[in-house]
């Protein structure tokens, strides 16, 4: 998942986490410092996606084993979302399941068809420990699943079954980054 870079944006790049690193497997932790190093972990989570043209990016993608997300993407009818959420629950799904293309910052180069709930809603907070629920339907709530699975230490790639599985594996196996 893509998308444009936004000019005025601070933090950091880091690099990113590929498929591989154990981070990307482990349960994130819940943030119990709502300090100012959440606030820099945020602008460097926003930074790392823009640079990446990624549409959301999970703290654990960088190697930061902590329940945040970021996100700047659209939904179906083309409205941009853009926020993040702090200890993120996935608290419904619900519609129909649609089967669509999904990549990720951490498979750079891949995608397949992933199964996702065409509508999803997340609790949490903000980085400033205010509560937050936010409401996606279509590709961004296909982005709100698949940052959620994240921060439970999965990857799209898990959710993929037969032979797309089969094919993505092999894809895995010869790209460059996963040697």
């Amino acid at each position: 998942m893509r998308h444009g870079s936004i000019p005025g944006v601070h933090g950091r790049v880091r690099p990113l986490t590929l498929l591989g690193d154990p981070c990307l497997r482990e349960r994130c932790e819940d943030v119990t410092d709502f300090g100012p190093g959440l606030a820099t972990l945020v602008e460097d989570l926003f930074a790392t996606m823009y640079a990446a043209q990624g549409v959301g990016l999970a703290a654990n993608q960088v190697g930061v084993p902590l329940r945040v997300f970021v996100y700047d993407c659209p939904d179906d009818d083309d409205v941009r979302h853009l926020g993040h959420v702090v200890n993120p629950r996935l608290v419904a799904t619900d519609g129909i399941v649609l089967r669509g293309p999904e990549g990720c910052l951490s498979l750079p180069g891949l995608e397949a068809g992933t199964e996702r709930y065409d509508h999803a809603v997340v609790e949490g907070f903000t980085v400033t420990g205010e509560p937050v629920t936010v409401h996606g339907t279509g590709f961004f709530a296909r982005c709100l699943q698949h940052e959620c699975d994240h921060l439970a230490g999965r990857v799209y790639a898990d959710r993929v079954t037969g032979w797309r599985r089969r094919r993505l594996a092999r894809q895995i196996g010869r790209a460059a980054w996963s040697r």
